[in-house]
């Protein structure tokens, strides 16, 4: 049996009309859907931390860093996402390009980034829910607001976001998407305050030394701060609901990736500008930053806006991880029953609350320490595998129809290829392990269940070839 058998496109396409998910999204909802998962934990918290222990002020450099490997997997992805306009992402492109055992793998990994990452960022809304609450001086008991390991019974307030934006996602994407849209628009305002407060007040002498822990440290920074890259390949997710999709989603992935780097930079130009690096270590270095420098009524604006970007990562996480499941379901590597869609509401109603109660679960019940790590190994994962799958499209179908075209591909494809793991290699050791067993396990699935249910199993091998 093939383990390398390829899916064309045609088929997809026409499986995707068969049971298609309702086409309710524009350039404008996807770019929104983009910066609603990229602008949230990553410029709350993860900038400070990473600032203080990894890169110093270098941590404008370590943005830049990951930026720019965003960019280059950016235009591969944006090729493939125009060619492809279903559900899945990195896990449907590796299925036309590489393979079905590739496919799973990636899916597989998706799976990892996506719940893991849900979890953890729906603890961290409940540690800012809870502190804003105690701010007002009302005290939740912590046997509600706690996990067991730390003293509670479970995080009541991180399973209640959780299922509330898993309603949302079932009644439909257009309703979740306005959410959003209202969302991203306090967080950007909030942002934009701290600029605006922060800005005058920035010291070029907390800028020196700008690298403290050597070009290194810059490295190590950029494969933590990476975390709050990952809304771009959540829009490729979304490529089936879009309505024009080789015309907007192009615009939506690289659109919010260039929005949310410029004011990655921005923030951590200020943060560290306005603070001493080694001061930044905290869960609040934005609303620190501003008490620092003396706006104490500002701190409290900036939990309301952080909260509220965390809300919207969180939506865009859960909705990534339903999009993938409905994917490998329909494909029949996951049990195909997973992939009806809701005949009112056109969503995927089965899948969704299976992923929203898992995540509710998770995040209500065990602490996670590690979570960006392991989130972020999944990911960049999943982004070699979409560059190497652009180029070998280009050489197996060069015929086919290109909406999008990532422009110097044999140049563009290695270089994110070679970023993606320059940054997976500056992770953690313990990441690697959990991953690597992570990976044995999904290999056992798809020995013992997906191979034989396959749906291109079924097929004479004819039909489920488009090259080798």
């Amino acid at each position: 049996m093939d383990l390398f058998r390829t899916k064309k496109i045609e088929a997809l396409l026409e499986t995707a009309q068969i049971n298609s998910l309702a086409k309710t999204l524009g350039s404008a909802d996807l770019i929104l859907l983009g910066i609603g998962c990229i602008i949230g934990t990553g410029i709350f918290v993860l900038t400070g931390v990473a600032a203080a222990h990894f890169a110093g002020p270098g941590i404008m450099l370590s943005f830049v860093l990951s930026g720019v490997t965003c960019a280059f997997a950016a235009l591969a992805y944006s090729e493939l996402a125009a060619m492809v306009p279903v559900a899945g992402g990195a896990y449907t492109f590796a299925y036309v390009s590489l393979g079905e055992i590739v496919a799973f793998l990636v899916g597989w990994a998706l799976i990892l980034e996506y719940t893991v990452g849900s979890a953890a960022v729906a603890a961290g809304w409940s540690g800012y829910f809870v502190g804003l609450l105690a701010s007002a001086n009302i005290h939740l008991p912590t046997a509600w607001a706690a996990v067991p390991a730390s003293g509670g019974i479970a995080n009541i307030p991180a399973i209640i976001i959780v299922m509330f934006l898993t309603y949302l996602l079932i009644l439909g994407t257009r309703q979740s998407v306005t959410l959003n849209k209202i969302l991203v628009l306090i967080k950007l305002s909030v942002v934009t305050l701290f600029l605006v407060l922060a800005i005058p007040h920035v010291n070029p002498v907390n800028w020196e030394p700008f690298l403290p822990f050597g070009f290194k440290g810059v490295a190590a920074g950029a494969a933590i701060v990476f975390f709050a890259y990952i809304g771009f390949d959540a829009v490729a997710t979304a490529a089936e609901e879009c309505k024009n999709p080789n015309r907007d989603l192009p615009i939506g992935i690289v659109g919010s990736l260039v929005i949310c780097t410029i004011l990655y930079i921005l923030v951590a130009a200020a943060l560290t500008g306005t603070v001493p690096y080694s001061q930044l270590d905290n869960t609040e270095p934005v609303a620190f930053a501003l008490r620092y420098i003396g706006f104490d009524f500002a701190s409290a604006i900036v939990a309301i806006g952080a909260i509220c970007g965390i809300t919207t990562v969180l939506l865009v996480l859960i909705f990534g991880q339903t999009r993938v499941f409905l994917a490998m379901a329909r494909d029949g590597i996951l049990p195909q029953s997973l992939a009806a869609i809701h005949p009112r509401f056109g969503t995927p109603h089965i899948i969704t609350p299976i992923t929203g109660i898992t995540v509710a679960t998770l995040s209500g019940t065990l602490p996670i320490d590690i979570i960006a790590e392991l989130t972020n190994v999944g990911t960049l994962f999943a982004f070699i595998i979409s560059s190497l799958g652009v180029l070998v499209l280009r050489y197996t179908q060069p015929n086919a129809h290109r909406p999008f075209r990532c422009p110097a591909v044999n140049i563009i494809s290695p270089l994110a290829i070679f970023f993606c793991g320059y940054l997976m290699l500056n992770l953690p050791w313990v990441t690697w392990q959990f991953f690597g067993i992570w990976l044995t396990a999904g290999l056992m699935v798809y020995f013992l269940f997906s191979r034989k249910h396959s749906l291109l199993a079924n097929k004479p091998p004819k039909e489920n070839r488009t090259s080798g």
